[in-house]
């Protein structure tokens, strides 16, 4: 009686423990890129500041 009983039991337990969903950890497909913008307009800022410094040593009557 008790083997009728405990087979179908232990049966759901195992396709009860089967539809668990299951979760995944997985890399990206593409690669993470960086945006370096800010490093670019930083070297713009500085070569126009030099300029402008060369500018005004050269033309110190403008101001």
């Amino acid at each position: 009686m008790k083997a009728l009983i405990s087979l179908p039991l232990a049966s759901c337990i195992m396709l009860l423990t089967g539809c668990v969903p299951r979760i995944e950890v997985a890399a990206p497909k593409e690669p993470i890129t960086i945006n370096m913008n800010v490093k670019i307009e930083h070297e713009i800022h500085i070569k126009v500041d030099k300029d402008v410094e060369a500018l005004l040593k050269n033309r110190s009557g403008l101001f």
